[in-house]
């Protein structure tokens, strides 16, 4: 469990930070995204899966082979949001920033990260979601430790306690993790909720 939850945590903080950065900077900005945008989308449909052979010959460590497929999981889920999140702020919100004064690195910090950070927490939980099921197949092809290898080697010994076992671990770990970033949004996001007080 340790091993595991170590490749999900540094695979999914790097696929945050990448996907976050890119999506803003995408989403913002034309330029940024006809040069950038194309090639990811190109890439997008390929299977984190389908990256763990590639991801063996380029690094020959197998424990950054695993993080790295754990990061594909996740970054595109996170990628997308974010620039869902970012096109749909506001122009008013904008012109308003501008009119009092904002630069460019105000507006994005103080205007648009805010007005994009509910769907930007929606891609990080599903991004979560991905990166748990790219993590668990990396570990039962290319692993030797981790609960993907357990859940694996459990049915190569056809212990079928064992197997049953791994699944429930691997979703209750998901379901931790999944209830992290939902306490995550709330404590950052505490306006959206008296949003849906009003509503009502």
């Amino acid at each position: 469990m340790g091993i595991s939850l170590r490749r999900i945590a540094l695979g999914f903080m790097a696929a945050v930070v990448l996907g976050v950065s890119l999506g803003l900077l995408i989403g913002r900005y034309r330029r940024v995204r006809q040069l950038v945008f194309p090639a990811l989308e190109a890439l997008r449909p390929i299977p984190a899966i389908a990256w763990v052979p590639i991801s063996i010959m380029l690094w020959p460590d197998n424990e950054v082979s695993i993080v790295f497929i754990t990061f594909i999981g996740a970054f595109f889920p996170i990628l997308l949001n974010t620039v869902s999140g970012v096109q749909a702020v506001d122009a008013v919100l904008l012109r308003a920033g501008q009119c009092l004064g904002a630069r460019e690195p105000q507006l994005m910090w103080h205007v648009v990260l805010p007005g994009a950070a509910p769907q930007i927490f929606t891609g990080l939980a599903v991004g979560m979601g991905v990166a748990w099921v790219s993590l668990i197949a990396a570990e039962m092809i290319s692993g030797q430790f981790g609960i993907g290898y357990f859940t694996w080697e459990s049915y190569s010994l056809i212990s079928y306690a064992d197997i049953v076992l791994g699944m429930i671990t691997i979703g209750v770990l998901g379901l931790g993790c999944s209830a992290l970033i939902r306490l995550a949004g709330r404590l950052t996001l505490p306006w959206l909720e008296f949003t849906k007080l009003g509503g009502r």
